[in-house]
């Protein structure tokens, strides 16, 4: 989901100050009703419709107006089975790597079945767009990196909530291939038997990290910075071939399973679900990649109110938490971490 949309469905603002007696009294009750963060456009029509309705019925019938069981109290953004304290209500942006999509999805359902008053939207995207995102100003309560790079890079800039970064899992770099495929590409070191491959570009944690190991591998020549090296000059250390330039792992997950490229690299994790549709060629070693950790931490929106911030820190913590980790388990990403 598109940042700008994300922005616009949750932003909304209550319209201004209402003048007038009944009016004020009957807005004051309304207002400590609606949820804090819901559709700019949604309020407005159910407040507008709320007001008219109870001034037209009188004063008399302020009471049945502001009840959120009565016909004009849909408040509610996402029902629920139980019942919970409008006032309680919220909802928490999640900016998660696009390798976390799928077990963040289940982690989600999970916690809003727990916490039936909070609603956690998710954007998935390469961790280095998240990262600019963020610091650029885009509305985002928790922060869940596929690398410590971008997560430090946001701290250093003081723009992650304090004592809430927490080491979740760590994941493999895979060669990978579609079945039926019949590559002579046994690994990174035959790399360049490929016709083509799928390689996600440097600043998205997947594709450094498959530079660092061509690096270790004496593939590439020793860098500061493996993700400088462009597709060109992976290219031409391969022998010239042909590379499908992508945005995250998620693109290279679905060119190779389509069979569009021969080969690509994808974290473990990713090949969760579609082993009908990938054969792994080769586990990349740590050795060759270094441990591959995934930070979450809160992140300091200044959009907030003390409700969401607050349903925020607990959603961060019940990221580390054994259900969620079980979750993670499942989904192949390793928990054992410090």
């Amino acid at each position: 989901m598109k940042t700008e949309a994300l922005k616009r469905r949750i932003s909304g603002k209550m319209p201004g100050k209402i003048t007038g007696n009944i009016i004020g009294r009957i807005t004051g009750n309304i207002i400590g009703r609606i949820p804090g963060k819901v559709s700019g456009k949604i309020t407005g029509l159910i407040v507008s419709s709320a007001l008219l309705a109870c001034v037209i019925s009188s004063f008399a019938l302020l009471t049945g107006c502001s009840s959120p069981s009565s016909g004009t109290g849909g408040f509610v953004v996402k029902e629920s089975e139980t019942p919970v304290s409008a006032g309680d209500e919220t909802t928490v942006i999640l900016f998660a790597a696009k390798s976390l999509n799928k077990v963040m999805e289940e982690v989600i359902g999970l916690y809003e079945t727990e916490h039936p008053g909070v609603r956690i939207i998710g954007n998935y995207d390469s961790s280095g767009t998240l990262m600019t995102q963020i610091q650029e100003g885009a509305a985002c309560d928790v922060f869940f990196s596929a690398a410590q790079k971008q997560m430090n890079r946001l701290e250093e800039e003081g723009l992650l909530a304090d004592g809430t970064r927490k080491n979740v899992v760590n994941n493999q770099v895979c060669v990978v291939t579609y079945p039926g495929s019949e590559t002579e590409v046994k690994g990174l070191d035959t790399l360049s038997k490929a016709k083509n491959m799928a390689l996600a570009d440097g600043s998205v944690p997947v594709g450094n990290y498959t530079r660092k190991a061509l690096m270790k591998a004496g593939i590439l020549a020793e860098s500061e910075d493996p993700s400088a090296y462009t597709t060109a000059e992976v290219s031409e250390a391969l022998g010239g071939i042909e590379i499908n330039e992508c945005a995250n792992v998620g693109a290279v997950t679905t060119a190779v399973s389509e069979g569009s490229n021969e080969v690509g690299t994808v974290y473990k994790s990713d090949t969760y679900g579609l082993e009908d549709k990938l054969e792994i060629l080769e586990v990349v070693s740590y050795d060759l990649t270094g441990d591959v950790i995934y930070p979450v931490s809160q992140v300091i929106n200044k959009e907030a109110d003390e409700t969401e911030k607050k349903a925020a820190a607990d959603f961060t913590s019940f990221i580390t938490s054994d259900e969620a980790k079980a979750l993670f388990d499942k989904y192949l990403f390793d928990t054992d971490v410090e």
